[in-house]
């Protein structure tokens, strides 16, 4: 019991740290990001990169997160800002960016599976059960990324834009706000934090070109039913996730994997603003 509470938080805050990026995107930009699991792969290959060159493990992080600022910004001021009114073609375009992103990462480093180096190793006894040290840092990884949004969005200037551009952009705009600053700013940074959760969950599994997909249905499901709001995602996360753990050790794994897209549907349809309030 002990290990399957663990295994329900430590998921909640992996879920969290993969959909934050996507989250702010949306939210800001009202784009459907469909390249947010190449990102996620990008992530994965940084700290690949950093194994190589036999770097500290720890150094595959803030690389991640740099490599995809810069990459998200010079994507958004080369296409995505001649899309924000053709929401369809914004749509088709990050998804032919995710497959021309994928084949050029597969020209890069091939198809096979690899491994990263993990920056801890080993278990520690909590609750009674030995559990892997590197899923309990997780839980603080979320809480970091969790407090570095809420300190962005309520501390600082640019913040106190975005905030103002989601609630109302033409409004926004009429008072100053330049608007197409903030969108670069959202996607860049939007962008670094899916590669920082590349880079964060490569340590639990192998790297290959297609590591991201499987946690693309869930991150956008995740959004969906969270609106605008990180603490409804923190909440969608942990309460999604925990079923999907529960499904996952009590029936199966297969249906343990359908259950967050398949619960957050059923959601909707009750409840259309999911776990957002108002």
């Amino acid at each position: 019991m002990n290990y399957l509470f663990l295994d329900i938080i430590t998921t909640a805050a992996i879920l969290f740290i993969i959909s934050s990026g996507l989250l702010i995107i949306f939210g800001v930009m009202k784009v459907i990001n469909f390249a947010h699991g190449v990102f996620l792969t990008i992530g994965g290959y940084s700290s690949l990169v950093v194994t190589r060159f036999d770097w500290d493990p720890w150094f595959s992080m803030p690389l991640a997160f740099v490599v995809g600022c810069l990459l998200g910004a010079f994507i958004e001021r080369a296409i995505l800002r001649f899309l924000y009114h053709r929401p369809l073609d914004a749509i088709l375009a990050t998804w032919g960016l995710g497959i021309v992103l994928g084949q050029l990462i597969i020209i890069a480093f091939g198809r096979e599976v690899q491994f990263a180096d993990r920056p801890v190793s080993g278990a520690v006894e909590l609750l009674g059960a030995f559990y892997s040290q590197y899923r309990l840092l997780l839980i603080i990884f979320a809480v970091l990324v969790a407090a570095a949004m809420w300190l962005l969005l309520k501390g600082t200037r640019i913040g106190l834009q975005t905030r103002a551009v989601i609630m109302n952009e033409p409004l926004a705009r009429g008072l100053g706000i330049n608007s197409s600053r903030v969108r670069l700013i959202t996607f860049s940074f939007g962008a670094g934090l899916a590669c920082l959760a590349g880079a964060f969950i490569t340590p639990l599994s192998s790297v290959d070109p297609n590591m991201g997909l499987p946690w693309l249905v869930s991150a956008f499901m995740l959004v969906l039913v969270s609106g605008n709001s990180f603490l409804a995602l923190a909440i969608a996360c942990l309460v999604l996730g925990g079923a999907q753990v529960l499904a996952s050790t009590y029936i199966n794994p297969i249906i343990g994997g359908l259950t967050i897209a398949v619960l957050a549907a059923l959601l909707l349809r009750l409840r259309p603003k999911g776990f957002a309030y108002d």
